[in-house]
């Protein structure tokens, strides 16, 4: 008989059921208790996975552009501007504005020292009167030649009578001969006399109106001479602001020199020089998005382009926005950055990825509901360009409209899906 000591009889009980739990084990498949794995059988397991949604990204259509809107920056200037320049040289004598002050039409701006303009008038005026003098001077010599005239008229008149009458008397042989003859010399000087009195009036209007002549040329040296010192008030032509003011009372100012510069502030334009390879994308009347550092709150302003040079200068082409200034508030010179606009409406643009799912690369998939399930029905589209991983849907999808733009696994129409955490509809 065997004995084990009291230290040793629970090591074996530990083991005698080590020893059974794995032969156990070993019988269970045997016996029917344990299912085969897939390696044992040769069978896939049916896990019910095909039965499950395919998990697709959805995005929402919207209209776009391939290539990012042209930006380009500028100066707001005013739409009309003029530069008040000195007609006349001259020293400053008043500037009655300055630098912002609105002006309106007729308004005095600047005044120019006129003392030699002033004398040049009065001199010119002097001239005319002695002018019109002359003119005065020579109608009286005119009238007193008409009245000689109008004397020997009447002479030669009763000359031509008594000569007549005494030719008849001698003929009759009342008179001699001679007394005839006598009355018929005197109607030949009556007749000088006559003839030199016209020429005398001839001679006289011809002088009246070489004086006329001249009067008429000094009164328009006097016109000139007023209108050049008109020239010493500059005034505004229009209503305006004033932009700059370069000189002051006291300069001394040559022909030409610009005194002030004005500009309309109701309209502004901003100038710009784009790249001439940006030209096709820009036309007259194109709209454009302004926005304006100094003021940074304030919404987008719409405005347009009304001109593009057709003169490049180093590849680059100057064109010109026009703008509405609200309440005048954006002055001259402030930096501007344009956004232009593509011209025409824009098209449908979507990731050029989603015209992967179907038989061919002109169909993509909309997202229909079906009973409460989200499904899939395949569409034909009509394509336009592609860039940079983007394309052009020019007809088969309207705008807000649900779409896949990419899938876990290839789709069939009408299969059911559910929408990724990447979906734009995924927290709908």
């Amino acid at each position: 008989m065997i004995t084990w000591s009291k230290g040793r009889q629970p090591n074996l009980k530990r083991a005698i059921g080590f020893t059974m739990g794995w032969g156990l084990l070993l019988l269970l498949p045997s016996c029917g208790l344990w299912a085969p794995s897939e390696a044992q059988t040769g069978r896939p397991e049916r896990s019910g996975e095909g039965d499950q949604p395919v998990a697709v990204e959805t995005a929402r259509a919207k209209t776009g552009t391939l290539t990012a809107a042209l930006e380009y920056t500028g100066t707001t200037q005013p739409e009309h501007q003029v530069a008040l320049r000195a007609q006349t040289a001259g020293v400053v004598v008043e500037m009655a504005v300055d630098v912002g002050d609105g002006v309106q039409q007729g308004q005095l701006l600047a005044r120019i020292d006129g003392g030699l303009l002033t004398a040049r008038v009065n001199e010119a005026q002097a001239e005319l009167s002695v002018r019109q003098s002359e003119v005065a001077e020579t109608e009286v010599a005119i009238a007193d030649a008409q009245a000689v005239a109008a004397q020997a008229t009447a002479t030669r008149d009763q000359a031509q009578i008594d000569a007549n009458r005494l030719r008849t008397l001698a003929n009759q042989g009342a008179i001699s001969q001679q007394a005839a003859e006598s009355a018929e010399l005197a109607l030949i000087n009556a007749e000088q006399t006559v003839k030199s009195a016209q020429a005398q009036i001839d001679a006289r209007q011809q002088v009246i109106a070489a004086a006329a002549g001249r009067v008429n040329a000094q009164a328009a040296l006097v016109d000139e001479a007023q209108e050049q010192l008109a020239w010493v008030n500059l005034k505004a032509q229009r209503p305006a602001t004033v932009l700059t003011r370069l000189v002051d009372p006291g300069d001394y100012v040559p022909v030409g020199a610009t005194l002030l510069e004005l500009g309309d502030l109701n309209t502004l334009k901003v100038a710009v020089q784009v790249s001439d390879l940006d030209l096709e994308q820009l036309t007259i009347g194109q709209p454009a998005q302004i926005r304006l550092d100094a003021f940074p709150n304030m919404d987008t302003l719409t405005g347009s382009i009304t001109r593009i040079s057709p003169v490049a200068n180093a590849t680059l082409v100057t064109l010109e926005i026009s703008m509405a200034n609200p309440n005048g508030r954006i002055g001259s010179g402030l930096l501007a950055r344009v956004n232009f606009a593509p011209p025409g409406d824009n098209p449908i643009v979507i990731p050029a990825s989603a015209l992967n799912h179907g038989t061919d690369n002109n169909t993509i998939f909309i997202l229909e509901q079906n009973n409460g399930n989200t499904t899939v029905a395949a569409r034909p589209v009509n394509v336009g360009q592609q860039h940079q991983g983007q394309v052009e849907i020019l007809s088969g999808l309207e705008q807000n409209e649900s779409f896949v733009v990419q899938s876990d696994k290839p789709l069939k129409d009408g299969q059911t899906v559910r929408s990724s955490i990447l979906s734009e509809d995924s927290g709908e």
